[in-house]
């Protein structure tokens, strides 16, 4: 795996066209599809102002996002960034010529989006590989699950000891 790269220092492992970023922000990792010449494209909200943020709890909860050409450096601000294109054995990436001509399709476009089923990661992967797919959302819609199941445990034996309680009157 790529080290972790950031435009305060020089970097080696420069993108190729085709390439996946992942951007680390302070709660999230964000992602991009790098195009060539300092140049990514990503989903950001509709509805927020600056357009190279994805942080606020506003992006979180938006249901429609903007496709963005932008420059990386722009979108990778004080963050870090590294190339993760950790699908590729998983999925064969297309021709680097159909993932920018289906990327440029999109500039400016209007998406829905979803932080579980439709997010910044799916949007990347379904122009590298054809295939939208986030590790991000799975870990999160098991955590959902986890915390569901535990919540259902913890009322069970609540009913179970109130039940209990009440045989013994």
């Amino acid at each position: 795996m790529a080290a972790i790269e950031s435009f305060g220092t020089t970097h080696p492992g420069d993108p190729e066209p085709g390439d996946l970023i992942e951007i680390f922000r302070p709660a999230y990792q964000h992602w991009a599809l790098y195009l060539g010449d300092g140049y990514i494209i990503n989903v950001t909200p509709v509805d927020e102002g600056p357009p190279a943020t994805f942080a606020s709890a506003k992006s979180v909860f938006s249901r429609k996002a903007r496709v963005r050409m932008q420059l990386l450096k722009d979108v990778v601000g004080n963050d870090t960034y590294h190339i993760n294109n950790k699908y590729d054995g998983t999925y064969a990436p297309l021709p680097v010529e159909e993932i920018i001509r289906r990327a440029e399709y999109l500039i400016d476009q209007e998406v829905s989006y979803d932080l579980l089923g439709n997010n910044c990661e799916h949007f990347v992967t379904l122009l590298r590989y054809g295939e939208g797919v986030s590790d991000q959302a799975s870990r999160a819609i098991s955590a959902i699950g986890f915390v569901t199941a535990a919540a259902g445990a913890f009322s069970l034996l609540g009913l179970l000891r109130s039940r209990s309680r009440e045989r013994q009157y």
